[in-house]
C-alpha cells in the first residue's frame, strides 16, 4: 500500500517536472514567430487489478502536442502565394509606369505636342533655319525618350531574369531543407524522440516556399510532408526535386531539371516575375511600337511628298529613316542640313502647306482609329490601371493574410499570462506530489516504531 503511494508520487513528480519543462519551453519561444505553442496531454495511468481490487497508478503524459489549426495553415499558404504575386506585380508595373514620365515635361505626350507645334510654327516661316532646327530638336527629344523607355524595358527584363534565377535557387534550397527535416522526423519518430520543434521548422520553411511559388501540401500519418509545385512533385519523404529557370522565345518558365515540361505557375513572387517578363512587358512594348510605327509611317508619307528648300529642291525624302528595336532614327541628311526638311507642296521656298498637314497629324486618327495622343494615353492608362489593380489585389489579400495571422497567433501563439498560470498550477501539483512522498515516509516511520 505504502509502496504504491511512493510509486504514484514518484511518477507524478516526473510528469509535472516534464510539464514545467514544456511550459518553460513555451515561454522561452514567446517571441519566436515560427514557434507553435505546445500542450501537455495528461492521462490516467493504466490501473492494476490485484486480489479483486482495482489499484490506480496515478498519472502519465499521453503526449506533448502542438496547438495548431491546420485549416488556417492551409489558407495562410494560399494567401501568401496570392499576396506576394499581386504585390510584386504591382511593384514591377509601377516601375514600368515611371519609365514614361507621365504626366510631365519629359513625357512623350508633351514631346509629341512640342513636335507638332514646331511644324505648326514652321508653316508660317518655312525658310527659317531656326524653326527648322527646332523641328529637328523636338524630333531628337522624342527619339531620346523612346530610346530611354526601351532601354529601361530591357534593363528591367534583365533584372527580372536575374531575380527569377535567384528565386529558383531559393526554391531548390528550401526543398532540400524540407527534405532533410522529413528525414530527421522519420528518424525521430522511429526512435521515439520529440518532433514538435522539427515540425515548426518545416512549417516555417513551407511558409517561405509559399511566398515564392504556388504549392500543394499533404501530410501523411508519419508527419512527413509531400509538396508539389504547379502539379509537379517537389519533395516527399524519399527525395527532393531540382528546378531550373528556362528562357525561350521571350518567355521565362520554371521547369523540372532534365524535363521540358513547364510548371504551371499561378502564385508567389515567381509567378509575378514570369507574368511581367513574359506577358506585360511584351504587351506594353507591342502597343508602343504600334503607335510609333503609325506615327513614323504617317509623317513620312506626307514628308516624302514635299520639296526641300535646297537648290535645286528635292523630294521623296523621308523625315525618319526607321524605327527598329526601340530606336527612332532621324534622316541623317536632315540632321546635317535642316534645309532638307520638305514642307513645300509645290517646290516654292515660301510654301509650308505640308508643315500644316504634318502638324494636323495630332488630330488625325492614324493609330487603329485613334489619334496618336489618344492611343498613347490609352497605353499609359492601361499600365497605370494594371498597377492599381495589382496593388488593390495585394491590399485585399494582405487584409486576409493579416486576419489569418491573427487567427493563427490566437491559436498557436504563446500567451505569457496563460503559461505563467500553468507554471503555478504544475508547481503546486509538483509540491503536492512531493508532500505525498513525505507523508508516505512518515507512515513507514510510524509502522517501524510500532514494530
Amino acid at each position: 500500500m505504502i509502496s504504491k503511494i511512493f510509486d504514484i508520487s514518484s511518477r507524478s513528480l516526473s510528469v509535472y517536472r516534464r510539464a514545467l519543462e514544456v511550459t518553460s519551453h513555451n515561454i522561452a519561444n514567446a517571441n519566436n514567430p515560427a514557434f507553435s505553442r505546445q500542450r501537455v496531454l495528461f492521462e490516467a495511468d493504466i490501473s492494476d487489478l490485484n486480489s479483486g481490487i482495482v489499484w490506480g497508478n496515478g498519472i502519465k503524459i499521453g503526449d506533448v502536442v502542438r496547438v495548431k489549426d491546420f485549416l488556417v495553415e492551409a489558407h495562410l499558404r494560399e494567401s501568401n502565394s496570392k499576396y506576394y504575386d499581386n504585390s510584386r506585380q504591382g511593384q514591377l508595373i509601377n516601375n514600368i509606369e515611371s519609365f514614361f514620365s507621365e504626366p510631365g515635361d519629359q513625357g512623350l505626350s508633351n514631346l509629341f505636342s512640342e513636335f507638332f507645334n514646331s511644324f505648326d510654327e514652321l508653316a508660317s516661316s518655312p525658310n527659317s533655319l531656326s524653326l527648322r532646327n527646332s523641328v529637328i530638336n523636338s524630333a531628337r527629344n522624342i527619339s531620346a525618350k523612346l530610346s530611354s523607355i526601351n532601354s529601361s524595358f530591357e534593363r528591367l527584363k534583365s533584372d527580372i531574369k536575374n531575380e527569377f534565377n535567384n528565386q529558383v535557387q531559393e526554391i531548390n534550397t528550401l526543398l532540400q531543407q524540407i527534405h532533410q527535416v522529413n528525414k530527421e522526423l522519420f528518424s525521430n519518430n522511429y526512435k521515439g524522440l520529440a518532433v514538435n520543434d522539427l515540425l515548426d521548422k518545416r512549417d516555417d520553411l513551407i511558409s517561405q516556399l509559399s511566398q515564392i511559388v504556388n504549392i500543394n501540401v499533404t501530410i501523411d500519418k508519419n508527419n512527413l510532408a509531400t509538396i508539389s509545385i504547379g502539379g509537379a512533385l517537389a519533395v516527399d519523404g524519399l527525395h527532393s526535386a531540382e528546378f531550373v529557370a528556362v528562357e525561350e522565345n521571350g518567355q521565362i518558365e520554371l521547369q523540372l531539371k532534365n524535363s521540358n515540361i513547364p510548371i504551371i505557375l499561378n502564385g508567389g513572387n515567381l509567378n509575378a516575375l514570369a507574368q511581367v517578363y513574359s506577358n506585360k512587358i511584351p504587351e506594353y512594348k507591342k502597343n508602343l511600337d504600334s503607335l510609333i510605327n503609325a506615327f513614323v509611317d504617317s509623317l513620312n508619307q506626307i514628308h516624302s511628298q514635299g520639296y526641300t528648300i535646297t537648290v535645286p529642291p528635292q523630294t521623296g525624302i523621308n523625315f525618319f529613316e526607321s524605327y527598329s528595336n526601340g530606336q527612332l532614327t532621324i534622316n541623317e541628311e536632315i540632321i546635317n542640313n535642316p534645309s532638307m526638311i520638305a514642307v513645300s507642296s509645290n517646290g516654292d521656298s515660301g510654301n509650308g502647306d505640308l508643315a500644316l498637314q504634318i502638324a494636323g497629324l495630332r488630330d488625325s486618327q492614324i493609330v487603329n482609329g485613334s489619334t496618336l495622343i489618344d492611343a498613347y494615353s490609352t497605353l499609359v492608362n492601361k499600365i497605370a490601371n494594371d498597377s492599381v489593380l495589382q496593388n488593390n489585389y495585394a491590399q485585399a489579400n494582405f487584409l486576409v493574410l493579416s486576419q489569418l495571422e491573427d487567427q493563427k497567433n490566437s491559436i498557436s501563439g504563446v500567451s505569457i499570462d496563460e503559461e505563467m498560470t500553468n507554471v503555478l498550477k504544475f508547481q503546486r501539483s509538483y509540491e503536492a506530489s512531493a508532500k505525498l512522498i513525505t507523508v508516505a515516509d512518515e507512515m513507514i516511520k510510524t509502522i517501524l516504531e510500532m514494530v
